[in-house]
């Protein structure tokens, strides 16, 4: 039971953590600021939970690991890549339309915000790794 949950303990975990960062820098502003990028990253927090709960519990040599790690990695790199690259699209669009696009420019992630969500996984997943 707690493998189908996992992922969703993460998103709870990361979104309120990011929640929170966002209160103290942008106060009563930061419900502007929910959704994709910023710190931690939410996307890899769930995706990373599962993955190493799966190491954890499973085996760090079994092909279903081998596999989350797979996910992990478009993941992350889709977060770091493409989402980024279309916020940074969006940011330009924007700029020429002298904001009438109104396009949302906060897509992807930077490296930290990345590390950040592995970290909330990883710490999920080893306490749920305790549990277990």
């Amino acid at each position: 039971m707690l493998y189908p949950a996992m992922p969703f303990l993460a998103w709870l975990c990361s979104g309120t953590l990011k929640y929170m960062i966002n209160r103290l820098r942008y106060g009563t502003a930061a419900k502007e600021h929910i959704g994709n990028g910023g710190f931690p990253s939410t996307h890899t927090s769930m995706v990373s939970s599962i993955t190493l709960l799966i190491g954890f519990e499973q085996g760090w040599g079994t092909p279903l690991f081998g596999l989350a790690v797979s996910i992990t990695c478009i993941v992350i790199m889709d977060a770091i890549g493409i989402r980024r690259a279309l916020g940074d699209h969006a940011s330009w669009i924007n700029l020429l339309t002298k904001g009438e696009a109104g396009l949302r420019e906060k897509q992807g992630h930077k490296r930290a915000e990345v590390l950040g969500g592995l970290a909330v996984g990883a710490l999920l997943a080893w306490l749920a790794s305790r549990v277990l």
